[in-house]
């Protein structure tokens, strides 16, 4: 059965090869660099990735935008006009207010689609996190539960994607507010790496620090391992523009452990803007996330 369409967002970092391979659509935030503005493409279609990394790294501000809301009402309303039910799985709501634009505008279109159905689901994660529970949703429509079922299942297991990751430099992040617990990590000290997760509130969370980047690999890929809990299906990595790294960190987690399935991708560019060039961040399913993050 296919009767609901399934939509990110920008955050969802999922390529146009994964949007294809699992009918994934997704609803498209903004982004402006010198007051220009641009579409926050998943498929770099304003600048290369490489291009936009780079425009970080020579110090250009990137600031960015929700999905707007004639964006959500025209995108929900095609699909419901083609007789399927919608369900939208958002970034999680800590990092953007854009899923409450989406309840609102999901309440408008059920007064007007009276048979008509829009789930929106806070996916309290981001980047492939986000990216991996719109594949889940998608695995779930194909065995036949409907949008409200897939809705409930995604909401029951949300916190079970776990995200682990570091950066290169803190300053994005706390230009942007997009971590807790990071006083001690903004003086970015020589060597010293923050190991941060997503939190139970979808709060990005600097929980530990470690000295080295081999030693913050070690640390990534421990923590991805372990909250596997021994069901090593999938792992995927996103980076901003560290191929290499990304790769290395594969390489440490499949020391660790067989994992039958790994996914390499980019981070795009709205989380890109917050997170900064040469983040990478590993996610798996497995153990459901408890610890919240504090100051």
């Amino acid at each position: 059965m296919n009767n609901f369409v399934i939509f990110g967002d920008s955050t969802c970092d999922l390529s146009k090869e994964l949007r294809e391979k699992y009918d994934i659509e997704y609803v498209p935030m903004n982004f402006s660099i010198d007051d220009e503005e641009y579409v926050a493409s998943l498929d770099w279609e304003c600048h290369s990735a490489k291009e936009h990394y780079n425009l970080m790294r020579s110090g250009k501000r990137v600031f960015t935008t929700q999905v707007p809301k004639n964006i959500y009402y025209d995108r929900f309303k095609a699909a419901l006009e083609s007789g399927k039910d919608v369900l939208y799985i958002s970034c999680s709501s800590a990092l953007s207010a854009s899923v409450n634009t989406a309840i609102l505008v999901a309440k408008e279109l059920e007064e007007e689609y009276k048979d008509a159905k829009v789930y929106c689901v806070d996916s309290l994660i981001s980047s492939l996190g986000q990216g991996y529970l719109l594949m889940m949703a998608s695995e779930k429509r194909k065995e036949g539960l409907s949008a409200e079922e897939t809705a409930k299942y995604i909401t029951q297991n949300r916190l079970k994607v776990n995200q682990c990751g570091t950066v290169e430099s803190m300053e994005y992040l706390r230009r942007a507010g997009r971590v807790k617990a990071s006083k001690a990590f903004f003086g970015n000290l020589f060597g010293v790496k923050p190991i941060i997760i997503s939190d139970i509130k979808g709060q990005n969370y600097a929980y530990k620090k470690v000295k080295g980047t081999m030693n913050a690999r070690a640390a990534i890929a421990e923590h991805i391992v372990n909250a596997a809990n021994g069901v090593y299906d999938t792992v995927l990595i996103s980076h901003a523009d560290c191929e290499a790294d990304a790769m290395l960190l594969r390489d440490e987690i499949l020391k660790r452990a067989e994992f039958k399935e790994v996914i390499l991708g980019y981070i795009g560019p709205i989380v890109g803007a917050s997170v900064g060039p040469g983040t990478v961040i590993a996610f798996t399913f497995g153990e459901e996330v408890t610890i919240e993050g504090n100051e």
